[in-house]
């Protein structure tokens, strides 16, 4: 399964991508909104930094303008992914630049129905969003599993994105259900490294080892 770290801030980006274990970012309005500086200087940034799909939101609720947006987005780097919020009007958007070539990912996606047309509007991904399905009292990773389902039932090439990640249970159960990638906030990947044992472990390893240094200076000092 692919890492996308869902974020705008480029110092978590850099940080992310120094450590080797992340394949993409996807931004939106409201990441953006958190950040100082142009959206589009950032996204040629964040390109430069990750060398593989950036998702870039569109805003708008029309066809012919979300298709505007999208090639101007498309224009700043080839790792550009327009990011189409799921709308009849997105998936018009969709087919007009699968068609060009640009990829696409589909937004706000809360059901299964949703996620069958999006595939058959031809997008590079689709976002089925976890954590606010939870929050109404739905399983979310029950959708992941119904798409990744439904999608290899009939060979659809569009890829889940399991997206609104909250904690790192939801990254494991994302990757077992079989979901293509999950998105998740920089905070959730630092906890992803995180284990008791392997602070316990580690602790008593510098112990033992300092115990080796201080019985060398001893022997030296004899």
């Amino acid at each position: 399964m692919k890492i996308f770290l869902d974020t705008a801030n480029i110092e978590e980006i850099r940080g992310a991508a120094s450590l080797g274990v992340i394949d993409g970012v996807t931004t939106n309005p409201s990441l953006m909104a958190k950040e100082s500086g142009n959206y589009r200087t950032a996204l040629a940034e964040i390109c430069d930094i990750v060398q593989g799909p950036v998702s870039a939101e569109v805003v708008a609720d029309e066809a012919g303008e979300m298709i505007r947006q999208g090639r101007e987005y498309a224009g700043i780097s080839e790792h550009i992914v327009v990011k189409i919020p799921l709308l009849p009007e997105g998936m018009k958007a969709v087919r007009t630049l699968s068609a060009e070539n640009i990829k696409t990912n589909v937004t706000l996606c809360f059901s299964a129905n949703q996620g069958l047309l999006v595939a058959k509007a031809g997008a590079t991904y689709v976002s089925p969003f976890v954590g606010r399905l939870d929050d109404i009292g739905h399983n979310g990773m029950d959708l992941v599993a119904d798409l990744v389902e439904i999608y290899e039932n009939y060979a659809m090439t569009t890829q889940v994105l399991a997206a609104s990640i909250r904690h790192p249970q939801h990254v494991l159960q994302a990757a077992k259900i079989g979901a293509d990638v999950a998105t998740i906030p920089y905070k959730v990947l630092m906890q992803m490294f995180r284990h008791t044992l392997t602070d316990v472990g580690l602790a008593k390893f510098t112990a033992d080892w300092d115990k080796v240094l201080a019985r060398q200076k001893a022997r030296a000092r004899s």
